[in-house]
């Protein structure tokens, strides 16, 4: 029986763990798909608070794709935000953005 507790912990924390969105996955999606357009970085990172950025991104990041797909200055990053791959890693850019919004008091580093 306590093996199977044990099996059970462990199983839930591996599959919850992975759930979840991590900075560090956002932030590389930022700089190899984003930095391309948003060449200031770090100040067009902290142009928007955290709530902005949150209603930007929403759950799954459809907002801020359809900002981009109706924008036709923003035409070289269509193909990105019709993809699957930023379905995919919406939830870890957002995290990142909204990990070094305005009033989150931490600084990015965009290298």
């Amino acid at each position: 029986m306590n093996r199977f507790l044990l099996f059970t912990f462990f199983s839930i924390f591996l599959f919850s763990s992975s759930a979840e969105a991590a900075v560090y996955k956002g932030q590389k999606e930022f700089i190899e798909q984003c930095l391309v357009c948003h060449v200031s970085g770090q100040s067009f990172i902290t142009k928007y608070t955290i709530k902005e950025w949150e209603n930007f991104i929403g759950k799954k990041g459809s907002t801020l794709a359809n900002l981009h797909l109706k924008d036709s200055k923003a035409k070289k990053s269509w193909n990105y935000f019709s993809s699957k791959q930023y379905t995919k890693k919406a939830k870890h850019l957002k995290q990142f953005l909204v990990e070094y919004a305005k009033d989150s008091g931490n600084v990015p580093a965009c290298n």
